[in-house]
């Protein structure tokens, strides 16, 4: 029986193409390991980024490490996907000819048939997990038909591609067999889910059908888009206790001359009504976004804006990064980076210390209430869980002590209270 080691770098996205690969190898006989810590697999995939520059640097290293391995024989054959061979396939191909051979990130099957095994077509929605079983992730649809200046992924996964409403159910339904309780949906942009195929935005329908679903425990909202935002989302947010009360949507910037100079196709004031009307429809809503900081053209006056909202916003969940110029996007054919190094670093450092204190009072506020968790592992004296409002790996943790007298079951929910917070983890115990 031959091994294969399969490395997903990247985004949550990535991982699911790993999982569907997995499942197929493992249809085909294969034993199988994810992200192990040593390589010594017969064949090894490595499933690559290409967004940024060092997801890419990241991606070439594990190559470049994987050949040498090839090269001492401890292993026999490296292929690689995803991403970056999408972006740089015959790049790649003249510099690394060690690799047996490269994909895209949309012809990975292929990897199949040039083992000699056969796809299976009807086990194409099947996955073997590689998260703890009680959540995954569901991608609902492939690429992006916005044009934002600074981003490559147009460049690299082509048109928004939405997936038939009933391919999605039969997924989730799956995976409620296997486990699941909790889903991640996940897209490059999620609220145009449904334009391509259906002549207009479906995720609210999609998202309501889901819902119904028996054994759907939570259903979470990543990746929304805030130009056309289609509203009726928050409705069935509001109208179903398993859909989340998080919404995950990419903002960027508020400064109109940044959103104009980004392309994002919204104004500062666009964006204040929209995250009204959000809180409004949604009372309690979490909402989880992500800045950019050092965009070409950004000023002082942009700079100071963009604080401002932070500080007033006040939103419950925030990252942010600094602008790197990338190949093929507009921002790199058509501006100069002008903003120095060291001032987007000092910006970054600036607006995460300020959603620090905001985080901070975000936590106190849990404090003394009761709220549902799921328990996603036991780390030492703690039970390691998640609320509603918390997203796999990005977001704060819930930490309750371990009793041997009563112990707790993985993947399980539990009703907890919230006894103090501190700026990264919330303490709490079992309400009986």
């Amino acid at each position: 029986m031959k091994k294969v080691d399969i490395i997903s770098l990247g985004c949550s996205k990535n991982l699911v193409d790993s999982e569907q690969l997995m499942r197929q190898f493992q249809l085909a006989g294969y034993t199988m390991r994810h992200d192990p810590e040593i390589v010594d697999a017969d064949i090894v995939v490595v499933n690559t980024c290409g967004f940024i520059g060092d997801a890419k640097e990241e991606s070439i290293n594990v190559i470049l490490e994987l050949c040498e391995a090839k090269a001492m024989g401890q292993v026999e054959k490296v292929y690689v996907m995803g991403c970056l061979s999408e972006r740089y396939l015959a790049d790649l191909e003249g510099e690394l000819p060690e690799v047996d051979k490269f994909y895209g990130k949309f012809n990975w099957i292929n990897l199949i048939a040039d083992l000699g095994e056969d796809y299976r077509e009807e086990a194409a929605h099947e996955r073997v997990l590689t998260t703890p079983s009680h959540y995954a992730y569901v991608k609902i649809s492939e690429g992006c038909d916005r044009h934002c200046a600074y981003c490559a992924i147009p460049i690299i996964t082509g048109r928004h591609k939405s997936r038939p409403i009933e391919a999605i159910e039969e997924e989730v339904k799956y995976l409620v067999a296997k486990g699941v309780k909790e889903f991640q949906i996940i897209a490059q942009e999620l609220t145009y889910y449904g334009v391509d195929i259906y002549k207009k935005q479906m995720l609210a329908q999609l998202i309501d059908r889901l819902a119904q679903i028996e054994g759907v425990e939570w259903l979470r909202l990543h990746y929304a888009y805030p130009a056309h935002f289609p509203m009726d989302v928050l409705d069935v947010m509001a109208k179903h206790d398993n859909v989340c009360k998080y919404l995950d949507i990419a903002l960027q910037h508020i400064s109109d001359n940044q959103l104009k100079l980004m392309r994002r196709n919204v104004t500062k004031q666009q964006t204040i009504d929209l995250i009204a009307e959000m809180r409004r429809r949604v009372p309690g809503l979490f909402i989880r976004t992500t800045l950019l900081v050092g965009f070409p053209g950004e000023t002082e006056e942009d700079f100071a804006e963009l604080k401002e909202f932070v500080q007033t916003t006040r939103f419950e969940r925030l990252g942010a990064f600094a602008y790197s110029h990338e190949e093929g996007t507009y921002a790199a054919s058509h501006y100069n980076d002008d903003v120095p190094e060291d001032v987007k670093q000092a910006r970054l450092d600036e607006i995460m210390a300020i959603q620090q204190n905001i985080a901070v009072d975000v936590s106190d506020s849990m404090v003394n209430k009761v709220m549902r968790v799921i328990v996603d592992r036991q780390e030492g004296p703690y039970y390691v869980a998640r609320t509603q409002f918390d997203s796999p790996e990005v977001d704060p943790e819930v930490l309750i002590p371990v009793n041997q007298n009563a112990p707790l079951q993985i993947g399980e929910f539990y009703n907890v209270h919230i006894d103090d917070a501190d700026v990264f983890e919330i303490y709490a115990s079992v309400v009986d």
